[in-house]
């Protein structure tokens, strides 16, 4: 039966994850948290059926949870792989799999001897790295790896410069981080690393500017195609909230 099955645990954590997350991006009521944490399997299923409406969003989930019941046997095969056949793609198929997974060292150990030969410099890596690094806490090699590669075109708008300037933040580079941040401004886009430049703001006593920004991207919000919404929803959903504070 499923209940006795080994991965019983990894569903029920994964599931609670996902409701978590959800619930604290899209704004709802916190008690759904407590009910989540203290009633796994029910609270989890309910929270979906009862405030996960969109098709979009119940095929996240699934997605999700897939994930978490195959990582295991995933990860075997590709550990089993790289014993066989130690190569470049094997190494960076298993850390991306780490990383995915949670496994943050593992990730960051395979990332790092990656990077010899004709690959020392692959982009790729690099930019995993930077994810790796700054799951890991440790911002002041975000910030070296992340030199690596500003100067390449690809970088300005890219998930790994918003993490550049979220770790020259923590690194006591406040004003440093406000630059990269302005860098990544423009209406009807980049709204990630907007609300990101808001919460510095934020952090930095600064609240009317922050809020100038959260009101500029819930405005465009009602701006933009409904695929373009969707894709940036928990960005809207977050600034909504820093707007309701």
């Amino acid at each position: 039966m499923f209940f006795d099955s080994p991965y019983y645990y990894y569903v029920i954590v994964g599931l609670q994850a996902l409701c978590v997350i959800h619930c604290l991006k899209m704004g709802r009521e916190r008690g759904w948290i407590w009910f989540i944490v203290f009633v796994p399997f029910i609270g989890s299923v309910a929270y979906i059926f009862m405030e996960i409406f969109s098709r979009r969003d119940l095929q996240k989930v699934g997605t999700g949870l897939g994930a978490v019941i195959n990582a295991p046997g995933k990860l075997k095969k590709l550990e089993q792989q790289l014993r066989f056949s130690d190569t470049f793609n094997n190494r960076v198929a298993l850390a991306d799999t780490y990383l995915a997974a949670g496994q943050k060292e593992k990730a960051i150990a395979l990332y790092e001897s990656s990077l010899t030969g004709a690959f020392t410099e692959n982009e790729y890596v690099l930019k995993q790295l930077i994810s790796a690094y700054f799951e890991a806490q440790r911002f002041a090699d975000v910030v070296a790896i992340a030199k690596k590669i500003y100067t390449l075109p690809q970088f300005a708008r890219s998930k790994a410069h918003i993490l550049y300037a979220m770790a020259l933040e923590k690194t006591g580079e406040a004003a440093q981080a406000e630059k990269e941040f302005q860098q990544m401004r423009g209406r009807f886009a980049n709204f990630e690393a907007r609300y990101q430049y808001g919460m510095l703001l934020t952090r930095t006593g600064r609240g009317a500017e922050a809020k100038k920004i959260f009101a500029d991207m819930v405005e465009e919000a009602s701006q933009l195609t409904p695929r373009e919404r969707r894709a940036a929803s928990n960005w809207f959903a977050l600034a909504k909230e820093e707007l309701r504070k």
